[in-house]
């Protein structure tokens, strides 16, 4: 089969299970709605039945929510791999997650009251933060970066961050409050948030998008990527700046979800090969896919209690972390 149309394939399969996993969502949760429920909503809605109201303002919202910070974590753990050359490389084992979500815990302590685009630039510069830590402590030693050290750090600087968080949590009493944002969850997900910052996803995936060229080349030596006329630090300052941003904003709106870009990118490759043009639109979907079906697990395994969704995902991808580290314990 010719390599286009078999991509052109997965991408249709992949857009069909996010369709039937988005209808599903919409339809099962702690209470089952019938399909002319969910169809009178989106075509002859009645703000006056309580169905079709849950269905527009809670559920909807949280569904297209979940789609697109599974979309912004699977891309930001793609960019993670393909800059350091680290296959378990992810913005939340790398700590990154973990420095947005302290920044977070200081705006609910010190101001409750702040409005959600000043935490989410709040959750940005924690993550920007944190990633400069562990890319300063990865990059003392002269030789390149071991992915040992790399992960090592990630997983420091995520304790260290925690550690404080918790801290504080437990001081000014919001441990209550902050546990939904250590589990993650798309519940509290909302229309007003999603305008604010579902636009600057779409932006950050485009902008990754229009990349793909560029980061093929990471995956040759620097002095090839300098022979052909290009900058390799300005491609991984670009790449970091936009896992920062996507990252950021994830966390400010489901919590410090980890494993997503730990997972999606590996399987994408594993679907169309390691071309980042086909790569990246195809992580963007799989990583959709996976977030919308762990809220969709995490609302109906026990109804009407909500398990959080962080752990479905987690309970996937510390055995793939585990695999990993053992395929590639020749290199770390």
């Amino acid at each position: 089969m010719n390599r286009r149309v078999k991509f052109s394939l997965q991408v249709i399969v992949g857009l069909v299970i996010l369709a039937m996993l988005l209808l599903l969502s919409v339809r099962y949760g702690a209470n089952q709605n019938s399909d002319a429920t969910v169809f009178n909503s989106f075509f002859h809605y009645d703000s006056s039945n309580v169905d079709q109201r849950i269905i527009r303002d809670i559920r909807l919202p949280r569904v297209i929510g979940a789609m697109l910070i599974g979309a912004a974590l699977a891309v930001s753990g793609g960019l993670m791999q393909s800059v350091t050359k680290n296959p378990m490389a992810d913005s939340g084992l790398l700590g990154i997650n973990a420095g947005a979500a302290f920044m977070l815990t200081l705006c609910f302590t010190f101001f409750p009251k702040m409005s959600t685009l000043n935490t989410t630039v709040f959750s940005v510069i924690g993550a920007g933060i944190a990633a400069s830590l562990v890319f300063s402590i990865s990059s003392m030693k002269k030789s390149q970066m071991s992915p040992t050290i790399l992960v090592l750090s990630g997983m420091a600087i995520s304790a260290f961050f925690t550690a404080i968080s918790e801290g504080i949590a437990l001081v000014a009493h919001l441990k209550q409050d902050l546990a939904f944002w250590h589990f993650g969850g798309v519940s509290a997900v909302s229309w007003a948030q999603l305008y604010r910052l579902g636009p600057w996803i779409i932006i950050g995936l485009i902008a990754v998008m229009f990349m793909a060229s560029n980061l093929n080349l990471l995956t040759l030596s620097d002095d090839t990527i300098k022979s052909l006329g290009k900058n390799t630090m300005a491609i991984r300052l670009i790449s970091l700046i936009c896992v920062v941003v996507l990252s950021g904003i994830s966390v400010s709106l489901v919590g410090a979800v980890a494993f997503v870009g730990l997972i999606i990118p590996h399987i994408a490759k594993f679907l169309v090969g390691t071309n980042n043009k086909k790569v990246i639109p195809m992580t963007i979907i799989l990583g959709a896919d996976l977030t919308v079906l762990a809220d969709l697990i995490a609302r109906t395994i026990n109804p009407p209690n909500e398990t959080p969704f962080g752990i479905i995902i987690s309970l996937v991808g510390v055995p793939f972390f585990i695999y990993l580290a053992r395929k590639d314990s020749s290199q770390i």
